[in-house]
């Protein structure tokens, strides 16, 4: 049995159809991004198709195949040996490479061979990426998003956390990005995804969303950190109904405290994150900070980033970017506890539209 190949808008379609999704390329491709749910089958690995390129440049593109042919045959032998055996026959795998080319179709056509349905995906990974951010728009345009507003600290991230324990729909932005939004907003220990990867994750989410129901999604910039947020996803958000969350002050710092309890560990990484804001606040100011920060005053140093660096401003700039904040519901939490997050979360949840 040959392989068949399938056309990016048609593999769209039909991503959950298939037993497995294998991508034929190396594993450095496969971390830059890949299709939801792939499983990485290299047919050449990162040397090895460094290696293939370098004679194909210096040598000649005859016996880069053949030293390639080689690697490709003993690589599918041994993955048909570790991950095949126990396939049973109508195992139907969806297979891609970069371009759709020699890497997947040698895979598909041994996999083919041996009498599984086997698909390979036309034009490969490039033409996926071509055809999802064709249909992102598309995705976007089914939903119906709540966006939750408030003052950094007023507890978004624990509202949408609610939300989703009471089974409504979120949309978690900064958990897709690995980043929580602001200038302060790196995590330590998990670096963002690229571009592309957090483009997929997304899409890949929104195409899971149920389109009767609405989707809770946090009100944020053009960019999580390094990552921009695809602009048909921002327009929507800024033309959707908004919540508006908010918290004493005193519970803000006592949340921020917890949420990045980390700066508190860590005080000369917490100062090195503040001299980002050195173009925005002065240096005179930023040195001040990291001062009290090493002599043990980070909460004092919170106190005055709220005061000085994210409030000012806030209103009047989410009523700018937010066409419908100004008739926003407003929900007050007396405190930064779960509990009290479930239950805002519960009327919000209850109140469905």
């Amino acid at each position: 049995m040959s392989a068949h190949v399938l056309p990016a808008a048609e593999a769209l379609a039909r991503l959950d159809a298939f037993d497995a999704i294998i991508d034929a390329r190396s594993e450095g491709e496969f971390a830059e991004d890949h299709l939801p749910g792939a499983l990485n089958w290299p047919s050449l690995n990162n040397e090895q198709r460094i290696r293939v390129g370098t004679l194909y440049k210096q040598v000649s593109p005859f016996e880069a195949q053949k030293i390639g042919a080689a690697l490709v045959a003993r690589n599918i032998a041994n993955r048909i040996e570790r991950d095949v055996l126990d396939k049973p026959k109508n195992w139907q795998p969806l297979i891609y490479c970069w371009r759709g080319g020699k890497r997947s179709n040698a895979l598909g056509l041994v996999l083919g061979q041996i009498g599984f349905r086997v698909q390979v995906l036309e034009g490969g990974y490039k033409a996926f990426r071509s055809a999802m951010l064709e249909n992102m728009p598309q995705q976007v345009a089914r939903l119906r998003f709540r966006v939750v507003c408030g003052p950094t600290g007023s507890g978004k991230t624990r509202l949408l956390r609610a939300l989703d324990a009471t089974g409504a729909q979120v949309l978690d932005l900064e958990g897709l990005a690995s980043h929580r939004s602001s200038v302060l907003g790196m995590i330590p220990g998990q670096p963002q995804p690229s571009q592309k990867r957090f483009e997929t994750l997304l899409w890949d989410r929104l195409r899971r969303l149920d389109a009767s129901r609405p989707v809770f999604v946090e009100a944020e910039s053009k960019k999580v950190g390094n990552l921009a947020v695809p602009q048909c996803l921002m327009d929507a958000m800024r033309e959707s109904p908004c919540v508006l969350l908010q918290m004493p002050d005193d519970e803000r710092v006592h949340l921020l405290l917890e949420d990045y309890a980390f700066f508190a560990q860590d005080i000369e990484f917490f100062c090195h994150r503040l001299d980002a804001l050195t173009m925005l606040r002065s240096k005179a100011v930023v040195e001040g900070w990291k001062a009290q920060a090493r002599a043990g005053r980070v909460e004092a140093v919170v106190r005055d980033l709220l005061r000085m660096h994210y409030d000012p401003g806030y209103a009047e700039s989410t009523r700018r970017h937010f066409s419908r904040f100004a008739e926003a519901q407003v929900l007050d939490a007396s405190d930064r506890s779960m509990q009290t997050m479930r239950t805002l979360a519960q009327s919000l949840a209850d109140g469905g539209d």
